[in-house]
């Protein structure tokens, strides 16, 4: 089905890209404006993919003419004022294009979301709030409530917030079935389709991130009846499930990641025939690491660059690498481990040497010209001044299409993609790919790699976000230019910025792009940020070699020069977290009172037991009863330093298992320490 998608929230001002799923570039789309607030002068232009920007307050309904009939999408604008902070260019919702490059008649590039506080906050000042949406069956009706809560910043109370319910236009769910009622949405299990989606946002001095549910209704039992609609009739037996559609899948919040630069990390192996056998050969120690989530570097036909990220043929393994079979082979062998593999998806861009790039080249008759972004100077579109790559269009049908294939190719044979660029892809083709890859398995991961993270990439777009802002405070911390206490900031900052309670964060000291956070910051820091990834909340990362000490960004991994002492003390980190609800993903996480001589050192506690609000509340008595409750002391500096905690605690630090020196100035940390609450 060509329709366009989920409804859309937004504000004046902001622009909308709208754009038919699954295109066909052969086929003719129309787009018009059906109904809009009566003063409004918005309008639409004649292209298949366009771009709105709604002008007065109020609902929109948009119609697109493709070839499967017309479909209708609601567009909710809410006031100019009340737009998240951090949009850049007013723009929402579009990739962003090049500097230089040329843009849509009168729009500006870019994307939502500048700095690392991106879209945090309205002009109000009191910053985003958030919602969650949860659904039951109440007698013989269907209930869709909402939670929504102020920004930890704002002063609002909690029951001043509104909550704006959208039905999903694909659903054969008739507007007068529905009842709205302040943060419920009642619907009759007997109108009830097969598939009703329901969105929402909370809405106080900004609107939220949205959230959404699906209610799905099981086949009728034989007993049942249908009417001439598809609804359920009077007296019919139904089952309904309800989706949160939002939720990151359950196995990717458990594992430990584990990033390897596929040219690197094997390179030594000079008896295997080709990468991906020497890649398996490894996974044993992988598997014994305690690793269970695999990142490989995108293995695609390039350009030779080592990196892989400059692609020639979508559709190709890399020759150097071996064969598609190879491959498989090589993802079998990491499912016979118990380990998921992650896909390395690049779609901003084509290396320069991409047949396509190199026909449409100073060619503007070529068939391709209008696959790319261009320069007024006749250069393509590029990012960073990066010479070997050059930005698709996605304005253009045939890219679109072309993207959606080779994303349908390789999830057959992955767990999830890695999305490299992601702020600099279609936003409206991010959602498109979520619910195609979604529909087929809702445990297929989508994880983005966002600089800096956009907390409403979390809305049918991705499961799971780089931490970007805590792997720079872990960076400035460090190198000593900020306290230890800056990494608290930068994990509150998440809601503070508006990401939802159940967003999922990746949480990494480097990678193939970064030198070594060991180079760059010491050896007692290191090993001080390396606890951090398994002690805050949020999914650890290592990329390959971090765990043996290693020096080079993308050399060959010195297995004969391993730091052995290290590696084993990840492996305890790993064992910890694996063993320890309390550090787990949705683990509660607050500030305690504490006191260091040193700015080098912070405490934390962290807590298994999690309600709505978890993130802010004290520490409870029943999570020290039941022994599921940790402070967590992190040491950044060159020797064990004193600190006295607030919450009385065990002088037993998990992680070794050993006893801590403790005199008069408090208990001794060395790297870290992870100590239960005594009841």
């Amino acid at each position: 089905m060509h329709h366009p998608g989920p409804p859309r929230f937004t504000a004046t001002g902001q622009t909308l890209e709208l754009a038919p799923t699954d295109p066909d570039p052969e086929a003719t789309y129309r787009w018009r404006v059906e109904t809009a607030p009566l003063t409004s002068q918005a309008s639409l232009g004649d292209d298949p993919v366009e771009f709105f920007t709604p002008d007065v307050p109020g609902t929109y309904v948009v119609e697109l003419d493709a070839p499967d009939g017309t479909h209708n999408l609601t567009l909710r604008a809410f006031p100019g004022e009340l737009a998240p902070a951090g949009t850049v260019d007013g723009v929402s919702g579009m990739s962003g294009f090049a500097s230089g490059s040329t843009r849509p008649a009168g729009k500006s590039g870019g994307v939502s979301g500048s700095g690392s506080g991106a879209g945090s906050g309205g002009s109000a000042g009191g910053g985003r709030p958030r919602i969650q949406l949860h659904g039951a069956v109440d007698g013989d009706e269907v209930v869709v409530r909402a939670d929504p809560q102020p920004n930890p910043q704002s002063d609002q109370p909690r029951d001043s917030l509104d909550v704006e319910f959208l039905v999903d236009d694909r659903d054969d769910l008739g507007g007068r079935d529905v009842t709205r009622d302040g943060w419920e949405l009642r619907v009759p299990v007997s109108k009830l389709p097969k598939l009703a989606r329901v969105h929402a946002v909370a809405v106080g001095e900004s609107y939220s991130v949205p959230d959404s549910v699906a209610i799905e209704r099981d086949e009728i039992t034989s007993s049942g009846r249908v009417d001439a609609e598809g609804h359920s009739a009077a007296g019919a037996d139904v089952d309904v499930s309800i989706v949160r559609l939002n939720d990151p899948p359950a196995w990717s919040t458990e594992v430990t990641l584990y990033e390897i630069y596929v040219r690197g990390f094997a390179s030594d192996d000079e008896e295997s025939e080709n990468t991906f056998e020497a890649l398996t050969k490894r996974l044993d120690y992988l598997d014994d690491l305690g690793v269970d989530c695999l990142w490989l570097t995108p293995v695609l036909q390039n350009d030779d660059a080592p990196h892989g990220y400059n692609i020639t043929d979508f559709f190709s393994i890399a020759e150097d690498l071996g064969t598609r079979e190879e491959y498989e082979r090589f993802v079998d062998a990491a499912h016979d481990r118990g380990m998921k593999v992650l896909f390395d998806l690049v779609l901003n861009h084509s290396a320069r040497q991409h047949p396509f790039f190199e026909d449409a080249y100073e060619n503007p008759d070529s068939e391709h010209y209008d696959w790319y972004e261009w320069q007024e100077n006749g250069e393509p579109g590029t990012y960073f001044g990066w010479e070997k790559i050059a930005n698709f269009d996605f304005r253009n049908l045939e890219v679109r299409r072309h993207l959606l294939d080779a994303a349908d190719t390789w999830a057959e044979i992955a767990d999830g993609f890695r999305c490299d660029m992601a702020w600099a892809v279609s936003r409206p083709f991010w959602t498109e790919l979520h619910e195609r890859l979604k529909t087929r398995d809702p445990e297929f991961l989508l994880l983005d790699e966002t600089i800096p993270y956009i907390a409403d990439f979390h809305d049918l777009a991705f499961d799971m976000h780089f931490d970007t802002t805590l792997y720079f405070t872990l960076r400035q911390v460090g190198r000593g230019t900020e306290p230890a206490e800056a990494i608290l900031d930068a994990v509150e900052q998440r809601t503070e910025v508006g990401f939802p309670d159940h967003a999922s964060f990746m949480l990494y000291l480097e990678n193939h792009d970064e030198t070594r956070y060991i180079v760059e910051c010491g050896n007692p820091e290191a090993y001080a940020a390396g606890a951090a990834l398994f002690t805050l909340p949020g999914v650890p990362m290592l990329y390959g070699g971090q765990e043996l000490g290693q020096m080079g960004q993308r050399d060959a991994l010195a297995w004969d020069h391993a730091n052995e002492a290290l590696r084993e003390y990840y492996e305890s980190l790993i064992d910890t977290r694996n063993e320890t609800d309390a550090l787990r993903y949705d683990g509660a996480f607050s500030r305690i009172d504490y006191e260091s001589e040193s700015d080098r050192v912070v405490a934390f506690a962290r807590e298994a037991t999690v309600d709505s609000d978890s993130s802010q509340r004290a520490l409870t008595r029943s999570a020290r009863e039941n022994g599921q409750q940790y402070v967590v002391a992190l040491n950044f500096g060159e020797s064990p330093a004193p600190v006295e905690l607030g919450p009385s605690v065990e002088n037993r630090d998990i992680v070794s298992g050993e006893a801590l020196d403790a005199d008069e100035r408090g208990l001794y940390v060395d790297h870290v320490a992870v100590l239960p609450v005594n009841g």
